[in-house]
């Protein structure tokens, strides 16, 4: 199955299976209310023009997302635990284009403008290449900004008007500080030790589609070239998913998408169904012919 209605409609199917009926998605069927597969989710159906659209389920997500918001703004993945804070940038994408929940997408904008990373001056002995005290955004509170997190930020702040923002001038220098010397990105270090460490899929998709529009192609081409030789062989959701998306996002978009695409879902045969997040991604992929934010417009 390489048709893209076809391929859509299974994922919006598997995605429905998830409601829960308090509103809100389960990372899998029969499972408990997830913050972070709620806004996945949410972000898939509204973002999707080529299946009909869920409005009510969509709703319910939204909602279920906005109860579960702190009084600081933050979405935490659990509320007895608001450490992990990261799925605030998914709800503030969540949110996007509903009205009613403005003043939401206010509230957890601003939560991330003043919170960064745990961050330090670079030492010259220090076993680490990357440069300590740039601020990006971090999974946990109080821990050193990575990667993803940044990335997610990034597109939520832009998503919602506050891109020229000193906060995510500083995270786009962030991950150009954390890109490989030989191309690509991992979770966000560089070389350790002397050693310079391995690049993965999934990250450099989640960096392309932040930097895109922020830092000329010339400062990722390597990174682009890293991922184009990559994809071709890749067929598990989450690194085939940022890469199309990473690729796309800077107009390079393999013609071979959504056959691969059609590739990795059949695989479920075989490895059991995949969780929210990956379904959704596998969805926006399908959809999202020039990346993630571009959905948006």
């Amino acid at each position: 199955m390489t048709d893209r209605s076809s391929l859509a409609s299974s994922c919006v199917e598997a995605l429905i299976k998830r409601v829960l009926p308090e509103g809100g998605f389960s990372m899998f069927p029969g499972g408990g209310f997830r913050a972070d597969a709620t806004a996945w989710a949410v972000l898939a159906l509204s973002l999707a023009p080529s299946v009909e659209r869920a409005t009510g389920v969509i709703e319910n997500g939204r909602s279920r997302l906005a109860a579960s918001q702190s009084e600081d703004g933050r979405v935490s993945v659990s509320p007895s635990d608001p450490g992990p804070f990261w799925p605030t940038s998914l709800a503030i994408l969540a949110w996007h284009g509903s009205s009613k929940y403005a003043k939401h997408r206010v509230r957890a904008t601003d939560f991330l403008l003043r919170t960064t990373g745990k961050h330090w001056e670079k030492t010259e002995n220090s076993p680490l290449a990357h440069d300590t005290s740039i601020h990006g955004w971090p999974w946990n509170q109080d821990t050193h900004s990575w990667v993803e997190p940044t990335s997610l930020s990034i597109l939520a702040l832009r998503t919602a008007g506050v891109g020229g923002h000193k906060r995510v001038l500083e995270g786009v220098r962030m991950l150009m500080d954390r890109q490989l010397p030989s191309g690509g990105w991992n979770y966000g270090n560089t070389i350790a030790f002397g050693t310079e460490l391995l690049p993965q899929a999934d990250c450099t998709g989640i960096a392309l589609n932040a930097l895109a529009g922020e830092v000329p192609q010339s400062d990722v081409e390597i990174s682009l070239r890293y991922l184009k030789t990559q994809v071709t062989r890749l067929r598990t959701p989450l690194s085939l998913g940022w890469g199309i998306l990473g690729l796309g996002a800077w107009g390079r978009r393999p013609g071979q998408a959504t056959s691969w695409i059609g590739e990795c879902l059949a695989r479920q045969d075989l490895s059991g169904v995949y969780d929210t997040t990956l379904v959704s991604l596998l969805l926006l992929a399908l959809e999202g012919k020039r990346g993630l934010e571009h959905l948006f417009r």
